[in-house]
């Protein structure tokens, strides 16, 4: 059975940074995309960043600039460094992978940015 396991959420100050990362376990295929939603208070779920197993990436133009994605395919985990914080960024924020035709979420992890 496909895991993913979160770690990361914390409470920051505006202009800081939070780095947030996800380990996929328990399936023998790559995940081809991993990527990081996040989904705030009466708002639907959004996409912040994915990366493709070849290293592809797309981010929200909210975060852009502020947010870097990575991922090691050896570890099948996913990384997102988010940096220069604003009270919006606040949220659940989930990891997504995608393996075969399947799309599998963590847990979600709370990222809180107080003003």
């Amino acid at each position: 059975q496909v895991q993913l396991v979160e770690s990361g959420e914390g409470l920051v100050q505006a202009g800081g940074s939070l780095r947030l990362s996800c380990a996929a376990s328990g399936s023998f295929f790559r995940p081809a995309s991993m990527g990081w939603y996040r989904q705030a208070p009466g708002k639907q779920r959004e996409l912040v960043a994915s990366m493709s197993s070849g290293g592809s990436t797309d981010y929200a133009d909210s975060v852009k600039g502020r947010f870097t994605i990575s991922r090691d395919n050896a570890k099948d985990t996913v990384y997102l460094q988010m940096n220069s914080l604003k009270p919006e960024d606040t949220a659940v924020y989930f990891c997504n992978a995608q393996i075969l035709v399947h799309h599998y979420w963590g847990q979600g992890t709370q990222v809180t940015v107080s003003s």
